[in-house]
């Protein structure tokens, strides 16, 4: 397990990449990419136990970071409850995960080339009412599987880890978890039950990433 930190926030491996934090991002891709290794695993988890901890920002900037060496990157918004990644990267989210898995869409018309080369993103699409159903159905691990082969690197941003069961779902479908805490918010009671419950859904936890009080 690789222990990281970094303070907040936004799109800064882009905005700023010659910055000291956007040189953490990138020492976390690199941790990243070792722990990988050889292995074809390309699918990766980023949530948190709690509520306003930077995950979502997290996720993004690891994204960008990734895309800048190279690679080519699908960010996925998985947070169908109160989804951000739209908002982050300035674009609509009028079609997404959820039309996607409804069958209202397909994967080529739901997903965005986003202004950062190698750098796909696909929205969370409609608030949906059943979300944990959408994400646990065979839909969703047909997604995957069709996307995996298309990109080096898969992310998904999920809801926290202790408010639902969403994270739970998609850390199954995924070759490892990035779990986000921050100094300022995260008791360590609630790090550890999210270690644990991640580890009851059989999911592999690759790393852990701090972020400072800023």
């Amino acid at each position: 397990m690789v222990l990281n930190k970094i303070k907040k926030r936004n799109l800064i491996t882009h905005t700023n990449p010659e910055s000291i934090i956007s040189e953490q991002f990138r020492t976390i891709r690199t941790n990243i990419q070792f722990i990988n290794g050889d292995k074809k695993s390309n699918k990766l988890l980023i949530t948190s136990p709690g509520k306003e901890e930077g995950k979502s920002t997290t996720a993004a900037n690891i994204a960008v970071s990734m895309a800048q060496q190279g690679e080519k990157v699908l960010l996925i918004d998985g947070n169908l409850r109160n989804p951000s990644i739209h908002s982050t990267f300035e674009t609509l989210n009028v079609s997404g995960l959820t039309d996607v898995l409804m069958g209202e869409a397909i994967f080529e018309e739901a997903v965005y080339s986003s202004k950062i080369e190698n750098l796909d993103i696909l929205t969370s699409g409609a608030i949906s009412s059943n979300p944990a159903e959408l994400l646990a159905s065979q839909m969703m691990k047909q997604l995957l599987q069709k996307v995996s082969p298309l990109y080096e690197t898969i992310l998904i941003d999920s809801p926290s880890v202790l408010e639902v069961t969403d994270p739970k779902i998609i850390a199954n479908l995924c070759d490892g978890v990035v779990l986000v805490v921050r100094q300022d918010k995260t008791n360590i009671e609630n790090a550890f039950e999210s270690k644990k419950v991640l580890e009851y859904a059989k999911a592999q936890i690759v790393g852990v990433i701090l972020n400072e009080k800023t």
